[in-house]
């Protein structure tokens, strides 16, 4: 297969294969780009079920949209050759970055875990469940943002049931108990797989053991998972509720999920403010910045308000949120990123106070930062409405500068 061109994709080497697939790096030699291309397996592209399957994972996968998911560019088919096209990653499996090095750092536990979650939560909307979560499905690229991979187990809502009863899919030791019986499964089985991979991050191995497939799947059933020192405190209770056996005890929403990760690290320095150093400590005059900041909030939420409720139409309630992307820093000074953080973290928070309004997570929106996308295409990866961005900071002799700020409508949200 490799050096063989099919249509115009170039297949350069092999990246990995799995039951539903074999996947190659390939050349788009019309648009000049890397692409990864996954093959339906000979074996069983005789079957029409298989196929079917294989057409539902790239339909599945093709309408989500978010930069915590693998995009998929096209599925095609020549020479009875079935294939998805899809975005090429550079970076690591998490399961070879926890073989490599053993538990994942607690900060960088936290940064992965909420970027699962949220791509998990984009594909719930769109009614779409993956079904096989696991490290191994799980991409960390070069600048540690987190791609979630390969929906071939996915169940789309209302779509074909291709799995029949009594039947088991997904690595055993990542399946949900409902999954190793064989039962009806949904959205809550991701959760499940989540807190296996947590779990895994945060211990350097998996919670429930065993030599063969059904001493693992018995582990599931009827053990409870062990919780060593080295998993904080804080994040013992989300392990808890996301690895509850009872589907009615797990978390029923992965929002719910992202609300307890935020709120586990909220007595923590984020990620950026301990970039400055240890040894940082606000200033007085940066104390002074954050009761501006203050006064500024209150104008920028007459502003938000406005623009919310002037573009969005009384019957139009799925256009009634908002992301605050951060604040960018113009002095280019490094200690100078703890006020425009703060900033962004302080309007967020008053913002989130709106009733009946769609707010974006902190960690949701972290990756947006110095980003040169345009608002359109932010505000349909995030699936808002407004944008609240355009807003500067700039400390100037000691005094904070704050320019206007701009909530900006996406293309979803413009007549």
């Amino acid at each position: 297969m490799i050096g063989r061109t099919i249509s115009h994709y170039k297949i350069l080497e092999k990246l990995g294969e799995g039951g539903m697939g074999v996947v190659y790096k390939a050349e788009d030699t019309k648009l000049k780009r890397e692409v990864a291309i996954k093959f339906l397996p000979r074996q069983i592209a005789v079957s029409d079920e298989e196929r079917k399957r294989f057409k539902i994972e790239a339909q599945a996968a093709a309408a989500l949209n978010h930069p915590n998911i693998a995009t998929i560019h096209a599925i095609e088919e020549v020479d009875d050759e079935m294939f998805i096209v899809m975005e090429y990653i550079e970076g690591q499996e998490l399961r070879e970055i926890v073989g490599a090095r053993g538990p994942v750092p607690p900060p960088d536990v936290l940064d992965y875990a909420t970027q699962i979650a949220s791509g998990l939560q984009a594909a719930h909307e769109k009614d779409v469940t993956h079904r096989d979560i696991k490290s191994s499905n799980i991409m960390i690229t070069d600048k540690g943002q987190v791609k979630i991979m390969d929906f071939g187990l996915a169940k789309v809502r209302g779509g074909a049931q291709m799995t029949k009863l009594g039947t088991t899919l997904g690595t055993a030791a990542y399946m949900s108990p409902e999954q190793t019986q064989g039962a009806e499964t949904d959205h809550r089985t991701d959760i499940w797989g989540f807190g296996v991979v947590l779990y895994e991050m945060l211990t350097g191995k998996l919670p429930f053991g065993g030599d063969y497939e059904q001493a693992v799947i018995y582990a599931i059933l009827n053990e409870e998972p062990e919780f060593p020192e080295e998993i904080p405190a804080n994040l013992r209770p989300i392990l808890q509720k996301a690895l509850a056996k009872d589907v009615s005890e797990r978390y029923q929403d992965v929002g719910e999920v992202l609300a307890d990760l935020e709120s586990s690290g909220s007595g923590e320095p984020s990620v950026d403010i301990k970039s400055v150093g240890a040894g940082f400590k606000p200033a007085p005059t940066q104390k002074m910045f954050f009761l501006i900041s203050g006064l500024a909030v209150l104008t920028l939420l007459v502003v938000a308000a406005f623009f919310m409720f002037k573009t969005t139409p009384a019957d139009a309630t799925n256009k009634k949120s908002i992301a605050v992307l951060p604040f960018e820093n113009l002095s280019g000074k490094q200690e100078e990123e703890y006020f425009s953080d703060g900033m962004t973290e302080d309007i967020l928070g008053q913002i989130a106070k709106i009733a009946d309004l769609k707010v974006i997570s902190r960690l949701a929106i972290r990756h947006y930062k110095n980003t040169e996308k345009s608002p359109q295409e932010i505000g349909a990866e995030l699936g808002v409405a407004n944008l609240l961005m355009g807003t500067k900071l700039n400390k100037l002799s000691g005094r904070a500068r704050i320019p206007t700020s701009v909530v900006w409508p996406t293309a979803t949200n413009r007549k």
